[in-house]
């Protein structure tokens, strides 16, 4: 098979995002967009791939790292251009080369592999990616001849009528014989309204060679869309989740409304899971089958055990066992660990704290710098003290503890298996297991003493 090499456009600063950030690396379901064109090609297997980059070069090469090699194009002086400042690792060698511009984050790879598939079989110099388009207005017409060849691409502004109702577009995305290509480049003039090199000039060029040029219509007009502004990114954005939601629901799990569900790339979700509406599970999250997300549910980056189900609340950078009910309205912080059958309750917040299996925090509590056993139960408006102004401190309670409604337990300290902690404590000193700690003044009832306090407001 002919040697596969890939060219990604990335060197313009789109001024029409109006952003500070680089346009390629605006998101599209989390990931910048050219890292889905790079990933999607990587699946093609190219010998080389190299990227094209001008402003913010820099921060574009900190999320390509070793999957492209990245040339500076120091001047945007067109696309035709920017392909050839890739002419010295590329112009000698035989083969085919994609182009293809780094906001189309849509195109997918077996759209890329059959666009090189349909070029080689078709033996063709230069092929196009066309596709059908609903309203065609502002595209690149292909205009094709009798034989049902392509004889042209027409901008929109040179097109006449008839052309202008031609619906097949010029999607921007190319494959060439690679040699033919770096040649035909010298001869692309920028004699034009905006002193540029154009790389469609290149099909003008090998036409008028009478050399054979081809075009592959893609079936999908939607994932051509090229991403100029912030609508284009909100639509790419609506297909792109349509995309990873489906392919959810062909694996097993329920969706009840995926119009208001928003599931990460890497997200791994298990046959039988359900989600609710307006949840979002991102990050490398696993959710193990039987669980249930939502409604209203943030997952960043978790482990999720099976019939786990979490309600209105958020979890992040944690590991959650089989089991465990959460929320709602929970707060699950970074690096916290939840046992199997544990509950964590309304208005709880969990960080950097492990909870063993079975053990309860069921209300309005904070559980930070903790290691809790297995079958605690931690009362209502517990608060772990684990802050002294410059430190953090560790609490420990050992299984089968109890704590009582709001306690206090000032870390470090250590409630023992098995003991007591009297509701309203504030425990600063190791308790024994097997004990009871009562950490508050004796009370005092002063008879009659609210009808004197009455009294003196009254005067």
């Amino acid at each position: 098979m002919a040697k596969r090499y890939a060219i990604i456009l990335a060197a313009g600063q789109g001024t029409r995002m109006k952003s500070k950030l680089y346009k390629v690396l605006h998101p599209v379901a989390g990931r910048p967009m050219v890292q889905h064109v790079i990933g999607q090609l990587k699946e093609v297997n190219p010998d080389e791939m190299v990227t094209i980059v001008g402003h913010g070069a820099d921060q574009v090469a900190a999320y390509i790292g070793d999957d492209s090699q990245l040339v500076l194009q120091k001047e945007q002086l067109g696309t035709g251009h920017a392909v050839l400042q890739a002419e010295d690792l590329l112009k000698d060698k035989d083969g085919t080369t994609i182009v293809v511009c780094g906001d189309t984050p849509l195109i997918t790879s077996e759209t890329y592999r059959t666009l090189f598939e349909h070029h080689e079989q078709e033996g063709a110099k230069a092929t196009i990616l066309t596709a059908k388009a609903l309203n065609p207005a502002g595209y690149g017409r292909v205009i094709r001849d009798e034989q049902n060849e392509v004889e042209r691409i027409v901008e929109q502004k040179d097109a006449t009528a008839y052309e202008r109702s031609v619906d097949e577009i010029n999607t921007g995305t190319y494959c060439f014989d690679n040699k033919v290509l770096f040649e035909a480049l010298q001869h692309v003039s920028n004699d034009n309204v905006q002193g540029e090199y154009y790389l469609p000039d290149v099909i003008e060029i090998l036409q008028n060679r009478g050399e054979k040029v081809s075009a592959f219509q893609t079936l999908d007009f939607e994932e051509t869309i090229g991403i100029n502004d912030r609508k284009a990114l909100a639509r790419a954005e609506k297909v792109m989740k349509r995309r990873i939601n489906e392919k959810h629901m062909q694996n097993g799990v329920t969706l009840i409304d995926p119009d208001n569900t928003y599931i990460g790339l890497d997200a791994v979700i298990e046959p039988d899971v359900l989600v609710h509406p307006g949840s979002m599970i991102t990050g490398e999250t696993i959710i193990k089958s039987d669980a249930e997300i939502g409604p209203y549910s943030e997952v960043d980056n978790c482990f999720i055990g099976e019939s786990t189900v979490i309600r209105h609340s958020v979890a992040r950078d944690s590991r959650i066992g089989d089991s465990v009910k959460i929320g709602p309205y929970a707060h699950i912080r970074p690096e916290a660990s939840i046992g199997n059958e544990a509950k964590i309750g309304n208005f709880v917040e969990v960080k950097k704290a492990s909870l063993g299996d079975k053990s309860k925090v069921s209300h309005l509590s904070y559980i930070g710098d903790a290691e809790i056993g297995s079958n605690v139960n931690v009362g209502c408006g517990t608060i772990t003290v684990n802050y002294d102004g410059k430190n953090k401190y560790l609490t420990t309670i050992e299984d089968d503890a109890f704590i009582g409604c709001n306690s206090n337990l000032v870390a470090p300290v250590t409630v023992g298996e098995g003991s007591y902690v009297a509701a309203g404590s504030t425990i600063t000193e190791d308790v024994p297991g097997d004990s009871l700690s009562i950490a508050r003044t004796r009370q005092t009832n002063k008879e009659g003493y609210a009808s004197r306090i009455k009294n003196q407001k009254k005067d």
